[in-house]
């Protein structure tokens, strides 16, 4: 929850994605990337995840027309990695955490 309230604390419009969750952080949650509001192809995605989910995570970007993502330290893995790769999902990964480094490291540009 930390980073979504980094995000609502820096001004950023942020909506929790949470299958079994009503609300997070007092913020309304839609259950899967398909059901965010206005259209997803237009957001940029935080992963927050099991690395064992996260490439299902990608899939589903993708499927919506998501190219931006950036996966907090821990949760990447080589599969995910490489598929994002062979999509053409640009990602930030291996590194800066945005409640450390926010988006004024250089390594945080998408």
């Amino acid at each position: 929850n930390k980073v979504l309230r980094w995000y609502v604390d820096n001004g950023y419009t942020a909506v929790p994605v949470n299958p079994k969750e009503k609300t997070i952080e007092s913020l309304p949650c839609v259950q899967n990337l398909s059901s965010l509001p206005g259209t997803p192809s237009e957001y940029h995605v935080s992963i927050i995840t099991p690395p064992s989910v996260t490439k299902s995570v990608l899939e589903e970007a993708h499927k919506n027309g998501i190219k931006r993502v950036w996966m907090q330290p821990d949760v990447d893995s080589p599969e995910a990695l490489a598929y994002a790769k062979e999509v053409g999902i640009q990602v930030i990964a291996r590194g800066p955490c945005v409640l450390v480094d926010g988006f004024s490291s250089s390594r945080a540009k998408l």
